[in-house]
């Protein structure tokens, strides 16, 4: 399938999060409002093998991962993905998804410039939107009717 110059792209966002149910949640709601297509990995390390295949818009990662934490799995693409896109010069921005027990963690990884905030887990839609506003375009039909 070979896709239109004149049509732009859907942006792609990769999450990473060990929950399916999470992972399934936040994967229907953004593609339920947003315009946008959505990967998800269950580890770091898949969701970094995916992020150097192919180009993304956002990241979404949960800070603690099975084998890795977030914030390394962002630290590691910031440097691997510009390398790896032709044209691409720096990693997409992340958005980071935190238990309870990571906010002080995250008070430090707030100063990267790339960092858009954070969604606690359970997944919270209305934050979920709020932070995705400025990011992802927002879904003129949405698949579900206004409450």
């Amino acid at each position: 399938m070979t896709s239109d110059p004149a049509t732009p792209a859907v942006p792609r966002v990769l999450l990473a999060e060990e929950s399916l149910p999470y992972r399934r949640v936040i994967r229907e709601a953004l593609m339920a409002f947003r315009v946008c297509e959505v990967d998800d990995a269950p580890s770091g390390e898949r969701a970094f093998e995916m992020a150097l295949r192919r180009e993304y818009s956002l990241f979404l990662f949960s800070l603690p991962l099975p084998d890795m934490t977030g914030d390394m799995l962002d630290r590691l693409l910031s440097k691997a993905y510009p390398l790896v896109h032709r044209g691409v010069h720096t990693a997409p921005p992340v958005i980071f998804l935190m238990r309870p027990t990571d906010s002080m963690r995250f008070q430090e990884l707030q100063r990267d410039v790339r960092v858009r905030g954070s969604m606690p887990l359970p997944p919270k839609l209305d934050v979920l939107l709020s932070l995705t506003a400025s990011l992802l375009p927002e879904r003129t039909n949405p698949a579900f009717p206004p409450l």
